[in-house]
């Protein structure tokens, strides 16, 4: 009889877990956050599930010979080696959408006790004290709620507090005022938001261009009777900036589950009177952590099944064809290009086109991988091969996959067209060549390119003139930014021009607009895929 393939489970999971994995596995468990316990029990197993205690780093990883699958029953892989474990060949996966209704209530749990005053009012009466005037608060009815990032947990939020009869604003450059509406927001830009808003809740991925993005300038804007709210990510509201608010009187309060630094200590306002703070509570919840167990042990079994697993964060492994498997990583860069080049514009339709050889094979991988990337860079929630389709779905952007054999020019290409919001068209198309699989960008809005695609880009149209390219050289080399490789292409002489540059280092936005304006360019998007 062949052995049955070996499940370690390094944490305490639940018995539904175990179940969800079935009976065709030996099931062992362990204690994960005893490295003397973990490295020799992981040695000869097949898949691992942890928590968070587990640190699956280089060193686990080399020490499991057989290891296929590593399993984080919830949301966060701080705890995982994701390179090495691609490097290794093994899938990591973990369960993106499990907490999003247990945050969502957090946040409202968190702006109904602002409201109510109900921590301090406790925190009082077990001091012994009867402070009824004291406490005195505020009905959520016919208030202002500002919701900053309208994705999977914004968009729970918002429809949970239109139930207490408030007003729902939003600020979301990626979500089209259609889909708004669908959950009774109007869209705004941020600094209306900030001006209008009884309580404002941010749900925004971390970026350096989201970090610190409600800060001293923000809360200058508020009402005296502001209330914001953070249950998303950590520094999204600048800690300083929101310790001088509240001790001068700028805004009334504010609850917050995330920080900078986790665990936090010493964070000089979660002693004031007007903020309630707690602990990173987002997923503690007994459902949260069940359907996280469940969510992997599903995603294990397809794994050592063969099966595609859709919420792989990294494309080993699944059952994805050898030829298909190249373009997977492709298609999500070509996923994240498309996003930028489109700018501040919510995509309204994608459509995925896959050419060559390899459109005669089962190519949903590179449709859901391409919708990855079109997502991860502007939601919060953490985007897989599961979750983008329900992102698209939520945002009313319609998907279309088209295959065929022809080519023009490439063996296979992967091509990507989105509909802005604005009416306007966009589309970038790529390719893996040679044996060393080299990707390449190949074309950007009907321009043709060939060049290699890197972690720092930039892509400029413009009116085609001579001196453009030794202006956009000098700018690069004043900010001390190396060019890696340039292609021009232009379709016409005298007429619009294309330039994609491979850079050594990121841009800043302001050495952006500083070429945007020398060259005068029509279309400027900075390419960011070093993570």
């Amino acid at each position: 009889m062949t052995a049955k393939p070996v499940v370690l489970l390094a944490e305490e999971l639940s018995p539904a877990t175990v179940e969800a994995l079935g009976p065709d596995f030996e099931i062992r468990s362990c204690d994960g956050a005893n490295r003397d316990e973990l490295l020799p029990a992981i040695a000869d197993v097949d898949a691992i599930l942890v928590r968070s205690a587990t640190q699956v780093d280089a060193e686990a990883i080399a020490a499991a010979k057989k290891l296929k699958v590593i399993a984080r029953a919830g949301v966060g892989l701080d705890n995982v080696d994701i390179k090495a474990a691609t490097k290794a060949g093994v899938m990591v996966v973990n369960a993106p959408t499990s907490n999003v209704i247990s945050a969502a209530e957090l946040t409202v749990g968190h702006i109904l006790g602002l409201a109510r005053n109900i921590a301090a009012a406790d925190a009082s009466m077990k001091a012994g004290q009867w402070k009824r005037s004291a406490f005195s608060g505020v009905e959520l009815f016919e208030k202002t709620i500002g919701i900053i990032g309208l994705g999977r947990i914004g968009g729970l939020v918002a429809e949970r507090l239109k139930a207490f009869g408030t007003e729902i604003i939003a600020y979301d450059p990626f979500v089209t005022s259609a889909r708004a509406a669908a959950l009774g927001a109007e869209l705004v830009e941020l600094d209306e938001l900030v001006e209008r808003s009884d309580f404002i809740t941010i749900h925004m991925p971390r970026t350096p261009e989201t970090l610190g993005m409600i800060n001293a300038e923000s809360f200058k804007k508020m009402k005296k009777t502001a209330y914001v709210v953070n249950v998303a990510r950590g520094g999204l509201i600048d800690e300083a900036d929101l310790d001088a608010a509240l001790r001068s009187g700028e805004i009334a309060g504010a609850a917050i589950d995330v920080y900078v630094k986790e665990p936090a200590k010493n964070v000089p306002f979660v002693e004031l009177p007007n903020v309630v703070a707690t602990p990173h509570l987002g997923a503690s919840t007994f459902e949260a952590q069940e359907k996280a167990g469940i969510s992997v042990a599903k995603s294990v079994r397809l794994a050592l099944e063969g099966d595609l697993v859709p919420d792989a964060v990294n494309v080993a492994g699944g059952a994805i064809d050898k030829d298909v498997r190249p373009g997977v990583p492709l298609a999500e860069k070509v996923g994240r290009i498309l996003t930028a080049i489109g700018g501040d514009e919510a995509l309204t339709r994608v459509e995925v086109k896959i050419a060559g050889e390899i459109a005669s094979k089962d190519v949903t991988s590179l449709k859901l991988s391409a919708l990855k990337g079109v997502f991860t860079d502007v939601v919060s929630d953490k985007v897989s091969y599961v979750n983008a389709p329900v992102l698209a779905e939520q945002r009313g952007v319609e998907v279309e996959l088209v295959t065929t054999t022809e080519t023009d020019y490439f063996r296979n290409e992967t091509v990507l067209t989105g509909a802005l919001a604005n009416g306007e068209v966009v589309s970038v198309a790529g390719t893996v060549t040679g044996p060393k699989l080299i990707e390449k960008l190949t074309n950007v809005n009907g321009f043709d390119v060939e060049i290699p695609i890197t972690d720092h880009m930039l892509v400029l149209e413009y009116v085609d003139r001579p001196g453009v390219i030794a202006a956009i050289g000098t700018l690069l080399g004043t900010a001390s930014i190396n060019i890696a490789g340039m292609q021009v292409s232009r379709n016409d002489k005298n007429a619009e021009a294309l330039c994609v540059l491979a850079l050594d280092s990121a841009l800043s936005l302001e050495v952006l607009e500083s070429i945007k304006r020398v060259v005068n360019a029509s279309r400027a998007a900075v390419i960011n895929l070093a993570d």
